[in-house]
């Protein structure tokens, strides 16, 4: 705890008990940090800094390919549901190589959803299949038989 406390706290104490930070800062004098005020030597400090950089390339990478990603997913749901395609998703998996694959979890729950609608005749599926003709003509068909019954029931028609 006490560790954690004068990491947190460390820096503010010495600037406060140095009379503000006047004069006394070891950062350099464009504000960047230095081997100095790090309490490192110049060869540790050089590897400090060459680990953020490849630290901060890593994760950009990580979160370029997790974009990536997410637009492959809303590529596959738009082509699976026909939506007009995304300009922007179509740069974004460019941006990342075009060798970028859904997550496991995600193409599972894909292709689970593209098998239950293979499976159940849902009532857009029958809808889309079928033929408004036909339709047509049994709904003609109909309604002139029951008018035809009505005139042959009713006296007043």
């Amino acid at each position: 705890m006490a560790f954690l406390m004068n990491q947190m706290l460390g820096s503010k104490l010495k600037s406060f008990a140095d009379g503000g930070g006047e004069g006394g800062s070891k950062a350099g004098a464009d504000g960047k940090e230095t081997a100095e005020s790090k309490g490192m030597s110049r060869e540790e400090f050089e590897e400090y800094q060459k680990q953020l950089v490849e630290e901060k390339i890593q994760r950009d990478k990580d979160f370029t390919t997790k974009k990536a990603e997410r637009a492959n997913l809303r590529v596959a749901l738009r082509d699976k549901y026909r939506l007009p395609d995304s300009a922007l998703d179509g740069a974004m998996i460019q941006m990342a190589g075009d060798d970028v694959d859904l997550p496991e979890e995600l193409a599972k729950m894909v292709d689970e959803d593209e098998e239950e609608e293979e499976t159940s005749d849902s009532f857009l599926h029958k809808l889309q299949n079928m033929d408004l003709d036909e339709l047509k003509t049994k709904a003609q068909s109909r309604v002139s038989e029951l008018r035809q019954t009505a005139e042959d029931k009713c006296v007043l028609m």
